[in-house]
Order: structure tokens, then sequence, then C-alpha cells
């Protein structure tokens, strides 16, 4: 009885030890974002920064709001910024940690279905050839391909997958062919291309931005991602039991094939719909996952949640550093991420410590 009793504590100890980690970086993500808010070329004062955020969400209280050059800045340009970097990291990371404990393979992330090729090359035909899955113009355009080639290349490799058993293996098989193929019809498209500005856009969206961020885009992108994070979390214990393998997890009664599936879906539609209005952002999703692993544990009902704040908190920030660093142009998150991703995954694979991810 005692044994058991100090097993109990030991495991309500470990436990208030994940709740502190997210509640510190949750506070990590609060002081980054007032942090990214208030700095910036023709930035606005702190106190400027917050009066008008206050104004336009509580206007009862008959606070000036300021200028209106400081209004545009703040609540039309950085704030839904700010929020989608915040989203974006969330559901990236997210997905990179279920991947990983599905596919039961560290090194893998969302990417492996696919998606950013597939994704490119639909953004591609829109920027090139002004090719769409729907009738519309512009930036519109190239949103709906990107997701739609998205969810295409999922598809493709569900059946492709499913043609020699629906395992983790012939999963990354397939990603692995699928992504291939979208890179070669990207490079050809490139490569037939009738202007050179149109190949200069297509590279500057696969670089990845949050340039474009309105509060238009922050309404689509979150409830997605947010329904798909939920769900994962639902999914998590039996992530936990695949982990171990698909034949211990047969034997306690879960459904490997089914769980596989359900979280292909899951993160195909948080990462494309993120993609489609961000462009290519790497390194979120498969370095999160790792460092959460490093603060918490490798138990999903945990790392999922804590992958999705540390996903967060280190786009949001590489944002920032990409709008600070060359004054008054910007670097594209999509290498600031690479940037800051390749070092530490370069330790990752380095390390002698040898890391738990199971």
């Amino acid at each position: 009885m005692s044994s058991i009793a100090e097993l109990k504590q030991l495991y309500g100890r470990g436990k208030k030890r994940k709740i502190l980690a997210l509640l510190a970086i949750s506070f990590a993500i609060a002081v980054a974002a007032i942090v990214s808010i208030s700095l910036g070329a023709g930035s606005p004062r702190f106190n400027e920064a917050m009066q008008v955020i206050l104004v336009k969400l509580f206007p009862s209280l008959g606070i000036d709001s300021g200028s209106a050059i400081t209004q545009i800045i703040i609540w039309n340009l950085r704030l839904p910024r700010v929020i989608l970097a915040i989203i974006a990291g969330a559901g990236l990371a997210a997905s990179g940690a279920t991947m990983q404990g599905v596919l039961r393979n560290p090194l893998v992330s969302s990417y492996i279905l696919g998606i950013s090729a597939a994704a490119g090359f639909g953004a591609a035909l829109a920027i090139v050839f002004g090719l769409g899955v729907i009738d519309g113009y512009g930036h519109y355009l190239v949103i709906a391909n990107a997701f739609f080639f998205s969810v295409l290349a999922m598809v493709l490799v569900f059946f492709i997958a499913r043609i020699r058993a629906m395992t983790s293996e012939t999963v990354i098989l397939a990603g692995v062919a699928v992504g291939y193929f979208f890179s070669a019809m990207l490079s050809l498209i490139q490569y037939f291309a009738p202007e050179h500005q149109a190949v200069r856009a297509v590279v500057f969206w696969l670089m990845g931005g949050l340039n474009t961020a309105n509060w238009e885009s922050v309404q689509v992108v979150f409830p997605i991602v947010l329904v798909a994070i939920i769900l994962m979390i639902f999914q998590s214990w039996n992530i936990n039991v695949l982990s171990m393998g698909e034949d211990v997890a047969t034997s306690l009664g879960v459904n490997s094939k089914r769980v596989l599936t359900v979280t292909m879906v899951l993160e195909t539609l948080a990462t494309a719909a993120i993609i489609a209005f961000t462009g290519v952002i790497g390194f979120i999703c498969l370095i999160s996952p790792h460092i959460s692993r490093m603060l918490i544990g490798s138990d999903h009902r945990f790392l999922i949640p804590c992958s999705a704040l540390v996903g967060s908190c280190l786009l949001l920030c590489a944002d920032t550093v990409g709008r600070l660093v060359l004054q008054p142009t910007e670097l594209p998150v999509g290498i600031v991420t690479s940037l800051l991703g390749v070092p530490f995954f370069i330790y990752i694979l380095l390390s002698k410590r040898r890391q738990s991810w199971r």
C-alpha cells in the first residue's frame, strides 16, 4: 500500500510540474505578444498600443482611441499578425507532435504527407498561370489552390498507403513519393513560367510569411486549428498506446489504422489551412515536439498542448525577429525558423543524450 501511495504522490508531482511548464510557456507567449505588438517600423509606444486595443475591445470605457495611423498599425496590421502567428505555430507544432507519435518516428513532421510541396504547386498554378479550383482573383485564388492541393496530397497518400496496408512505413513512403511528385511539378511550373516576376512571387510564397495577416484570415484559420488540436488531444491516449507498437495497441483494443487515418485527416486540415494563408513555414512542426519532450516527457496528453504552446512562442518570436532585424524591410519568417531550427536539429542528432520520444 505504501508503494502505491508513493507512486500516486510521484505522479501528482510530475503532473504539477507539467502544468506549471504549460503555464510558464503561456506566460512567455503573452510577453512575446506584447513585445511584438509594441515594436516595429513606425511603431507607437507601448501605452498607445494597449490604449488602442482596450478601446477596440471595450468601447464603453470612453478611452481616447489615439490617432488614426496608430489604430491602423496596431489593430489592422500588428495585432492580427501576432494572433495568426500564435494560431499557426500551435497548429503546426501540434500536428508535428501527433504525426511523430502515430508514425513512431522522431524525424517526421506533418509535411511528410507531401502537404507543403502540394500547397506550393497549387499556389504556383495561381500565381504564374492564374489557374485555380474556384473562380476568384488574386490572393484568394492562391489560398484556395494551396488548401485544395494540400488536401489532395493527403488523399493520394491515404489511397497509396491502403494498397499495401495502412502502416506507418507505407504512410511515410507514400508521403515521400507524393511530395517528390508535387515538387517536380512545382519545378516544372517555375521552369516554364513566362515572367521572371511570377517566379519570384512563387519563391517568396514558398519562404513563408505573416505579412498578409488580417482579421479575415484569423477568423478562417482559428476555428479549423482549434477543433483539430482539441480532437488530437482526444486521441492522445490512443497515440500513447500506438507509440508502443501496433501489436501492443491491437492487444489493448486500439484500432491502429483508424487512429492513423483520423490523425492524418486532422493534421492535414490544420496544416493546409495554415499554409494556405502563410506559405510554407518549416521546422516549427519538427523541433517544437522535441523541445516539449525535454520539458514534460512523452505523454501525449500533455505533449500535444505543450507542443502547441511551444510552437506558438517560437513562431511569434521568429516573426518578430524577422520584422525587426532588417528594418524597414522584413525577413520572411520561413527563413528565420530555418536558421533557428537547423542548429537545434543538428544538436538533437549529435547529442549523446538519448531523447525519449515514445
